[in-house]
């Protein structure tokens, strides 16, 4: 998805800086420069060095929420025991962009809920002083990874909800550069 806004934003005449991480899509579209991560603490940096400079961002990326307090740099051989992982929580980029983000800067989110979906993702816009989030559904055939079609509701303040049908990821970048368009307007 984070690809398809990408293109659509570069296409309208947009600079683009894409922070991805490991993915098996790519672009070789003109206008976009793309940041190649591997971690979240990574995209973290590149998110917070890019951001004062730019018009907005759009946080598309499903980066984990909690990462190893201590990771392993070699293969982990099988035992015979247990073996235990100590998580800690990952920085949140969206809600640290949100605490710099200016007047004249767009913050648009994603938010991918099971249960009570749109309670949370409103709960999510509000924390992290976005602008709009884009709410996937796991329940939706069709949508979120591995197909090319998405369907997404767009809540924005006040509470303001926007549903679109299932439509390919193209299509849903379109609306979505749309709607970031009425908000620099």
């Amino acid at each position: 998805m984070g690809y398809a806004i990408a293109e659509e934003l570069a296409g309208q005449g947009a600079e683009v800086i894409l922070v991805s991480g490991p993915v098996s899509v790519s672009t070789q579209k003109e206008g976009i420069k793309i940041c190649h991560v591997e971690s979240a603490e990574e995209m973290y940096n590149e998110c917070m060095k890019h951001f004062p400079g730019c018009d907005g961002a759009v946080m598309s990326a499903a980066v984990a929420d909690f990462t190893p307090v201590h990771p392993e740099v070699q293969k982990t051989k099988r035992g015979k025991g247990n073996w235990n992982i100590e998580l800690k929580p990952t920085k949140d980029i969206a809600a640290e962009l949100g605490k710099i983000k200016r007047k004249n800067q767009v913050l648009v989110g994603f938010a991918l809920e099971t249960t009570d979906e749109e309670a949370n993702a409103q709960k999510k816009l509000e924390k992290k002083n976005l602008d709009f989030i884009v709410l996937n559904s796991l329940n939706d055939a069709g949508a979120g990874f591995g197909v090319d079609t998405n369907k997404i509701t767009v809540i924005g303040k006040n509470n303001k909800t926007v549903p679109f049908e299932l439509k390919t990821k193209k299509e849903v970048a379109a609306d979505i550069v749309k709607m970031i368009d009425s908000i620099l307007r």
